[in-house]
């Protein structure tokens, strides 16, 4: 169970973390997504993108073991 918090946790913000094709969350909060966009590298969004992926896996994997243990 406590792994299924820490990986939607992690999930959550590696998400929310990733920079979008559109207006960012910096948008929402009156800044400008251009400056946020160029000051990412391509390296940090790679990185943002593997963690999404394992995470989600991860957290799938573990909701499909706590169904089948109870």
């Amino acid at each position: 169970m406590v792994i299924q918090l820490i990986t939607s946790i992690v999930l959550i913000a590696s998400v929310l973390l990733q920079s979008g094709k559109g207006s960012g969350m910096s948008e929402a909060f009156g800044g400008n997504s251009n400056q946020m966009a160029a000051s990412r590298g391509r390296g940090t969004d790679a990185i943002l993108a593997k963690v999404t992926s394992v995470c989600a896996t991860l957290f799938i994997v573990v909701a499909i073991a706590l169904v089948a243990i109870q």
